[in-house]
């Protein structure tokens, strides 16, 4: 599965996201402009519950309402 999570208003570094969520995830690519930025990820296991940890972590550094996921298979 390949996620892109969009940023808009993002209230902390990209970087600090992308740090976090390597704990857990691949990161495979990332990039900013015109107010955005995104961070792209491989998930290999289980659909429902990578998403559920994603947003957890998104959650956890109060970034997920600025956090738009666009999943694909």
């Amino acid at each position: 599965m390949f996620v892109e999570i969009v940023f808009v208003g993002l209230p902390i570094d990209r970087d600090e996201v992308e740090e976090a969520l390597e704990s857990e995830f691949e990161v495979t690519g990332a990039g900013s402009g015109m107010g955005r930025c995104h961070l792209d990820l491989e998930i290999v296991e289980d659909t429902t519950a990578a998403l559920e940890r994603l947003r957890a972590v998104l959650s956890d550094l109060g970034v997920a309402d600025c956090a738009t996921l666009n999943v694909s298979e």
